[in-house]
């Protein structure tokens, strides 16, 4: 056997599914990995110019894959007015204030990362950023990115007023004489695209370079864009900062895009989508990056009651309302739309949170198994914050992989003060059901959902395994029953993320033959308690064999 150029020896070795394997090495060469094998036969591989890792009792990981992600509008929210670091409303005023004064040349301030519980009811209102920024329009985009706050002086650029209606797929809060108050849900944050200034070119691309820094250095060597379209934070054209970053060498992480579905449109979308998959593909570039999934949001949240529940929101006295949410596509439409882009041979990666969302993805990958039979789609439904019983079963049933955001699956502020008082009784026991889903056979991925919230796998794993961010002593959000073990929370964000990506031939474990996309952790989680997983931080990444980051001792 020929020596290697990298061998990391002295930890544990997670593969990719199950416990850590110990007392191995793992040899490097050319960028693939050449032999998973015995410490004990490891010094036949090591030569004058093999570059040896001692893990020190370090974990040595594949690259975590981060399944839902938006890198582009996170990065270029990063460059901007960025309020995720914010405690509270006063502090996120406070950051728009210094924002604005530290760029007077900016016509507009434009933004984003406020939280809704800092705010009554989640929706702030105009009249705060009207104190601190005066007559200059302002637009920032919530954490979650369904919501929209606006200052007078961006609300009227836009046009509107009181008698302007709601959009189909969204709502106004307003003032008692109907005037919008401030704060745009969904749908109705597009009422500002005909005003709101774009993004530039460069900008989106510095904003592509910036996240894949932030991304790397939290060990994700690869990911999946969830919206690879137009109007995502005010980026024109996705897809053109992706080609940009493989011209000039700079895309270091392989991409699949998912190519936004327009809910205003029709089946017509298919044959564009083949068109740009099929130029992309001629790119000859598809092991950085490739367009052949369709992103289809079925409903909204559950924080300003848009997901498409099967029952009632109820109002702040507990009574039921007119209200289930918003499903954005109708469900027969969603089936013709499905079965069309599975015969096209698309992968479908649908956004669906609330319970009747999950029934009307799953009822549209059936009817496309129905007419198409068995594919290679590995279709998946991101989010499942609400799901059914007897919904959990039909992921096997219909082949459908489900997509975990794990961190939000524990107690906070936003679920506690403005999801679980309007859902009805018995909901939280339904809350991110990843136990249930994996006790019926359903295959995990995971993401993010950056930036809407942390990117961090760690962070993300400690509460799939606890179901309690660290330090609270709140219950375990749905029960203990719905945690998952650590090497399950693992396979989810290394090989299970890979598997929808249609990348878990070459990455996703530690075999002979694979990429060399690996990640150091240490501490090793699987030698902390539970409760201490957040601890473990990466020590470094690697892509194709090479450090492309290495945390500062």
């Amino acid at each position: 056997m020929a020596t290697a150029d990298v061998l990391f020896i002295g930890g544990p070795v997670f593969t990719g599914a199950g416990a850590p394997i110990h007392g191995h090495a793992v040899a490097v060469t050319d960028g693939r990995i050449t032999a998973v094998l015995p410490e004990s036969d490891a010094a036949a591989l090591i030569d004058a110019r093999t570059r040896v890792v001692r893990l020190d009792g370090a974990l040595l990981s594949p690259g975590f894959q981060d399944a839902h992600v938006h890198p582009v509008s996170a990065g270029v929210e990063l460059l901007m007015c960025n309020l995720s670091e914010a405690t509270d409303a006063a502090d996120a005023v406070a950051m728009v204030e210094a924002y604005a004064a530290a760029n007077p040349e900016e016509p507009w301030v434009l933004g984003g990362g406020w939280s809704m519980d800092h705010f009554p009811g989640g929706a702030p209102v105009r009249g705060l950023l009207d104190a601190v920024v005066g007559d200059r329009p302002v637009l920032l985009l919530s954490r979650d990115h369904h919501s929209t706050w606006a200052s007078t002086a961006a609300i009227r650029r836009a046009g509107l007023h009181a008698a302007t209606p709601d959009p189909a797929d969204g709502r106004i809060e307003r003032e008692p004489d109907g005037t919008p108050s401030g704060t745009f849900h969904e749908g109705a944050g597009d009422l500002f695209d005909h005003v709101r200034p774009r993004i530039s070119a460069d900008v989106a691309y510095a904003g592509l370079l910036r996240a894949q820094d932030e991304l790397i250095a939290l060990g994700i060597t690869g990911w999946q864009d969830a919206w690879v379209g137009s109007g995502l934070g005010g980026v024109q054209d996705i897809r053109s900062v992706y080609e940009r970053a493989i011209r000039e060498g700079a895309l270091r992480v392989h991409v699949v895009g998912a190519q936004w579905w327009e809910r205003g449109g029709g089946v017509e979308q298919v044959s564009d989508m083949v068109r740009q998959r099929d130029e992309v593909e001629a790119l000859g570039s598809g092991h950085r990056f490739s367009l052949g999934t369709a992103k289809i949001m079925v409903d909204g949240v559950a924080e300003n009651q848009t997901a498409a529940m099967l029952t009632p929101y109820r109002d702040v006295h507990g009574h039921d309302t007119a209200n289930r949410g918003l499903s954005f596509i109708d469900p027969e439409r969603l089936r013709e739309y499905v079965t069309a882009l599975d015969a096209a041979g698309f992968q479908v990666h649908f956004h669906a949170l609330g319970d009747r969302a999950v029934r009307e993805a799953l009822d549209a990958l059936e009817s496309a198994r129905a007419a198409n039979g068995p594919t290679d789609g590995r279709h998946h439904l991101a989010h499942l914050q609400v799901v059914e019983e007897a919904e959990a079963a039909r992921f096997v049933e219909v082949d459908a992989v489900a997509n975990v955001q794990a961190l939000w699956a524990c107690h906070e502020d936003q679920l506690d003060e403005l999801t679980l008082p309007f859902l009805q009784d018995g909901a939280e026991a339904r809350q991110y059901p990843f136990g249930d889903l994996v006790r019926r056979g359903a295959r995990l991925a995971a993401g993010s959902d950056w930036p809407v919230s942390s990117a961090d796998p760690i962070d993300a794993i400690h509460i799939a395994v606890n179901r309690v961010s660290p330090g609270s002593d709140a219950a375990p959000l749905g029960g203990a029953h719905q945690r998952l073990d650590l090497s399950t929370a693992m396979a989810a964000y290394t090989s299970g993320s890979a598997y929808v990506n249609h990348r878990n031939h070459d990455t996703g474990y530690i075999r002979e033959g694979y990429l060399a996309n690996l990640v150091v952790l240490d501490p090793d989680p699987f030698q902390l308690t539970s409760e201490e997983i957040h601890r473990s931080t990466v020590a470094s990444t690697w892509i194709e064999g090479e450090p492309v980051y290495t945390r500062i001792a």
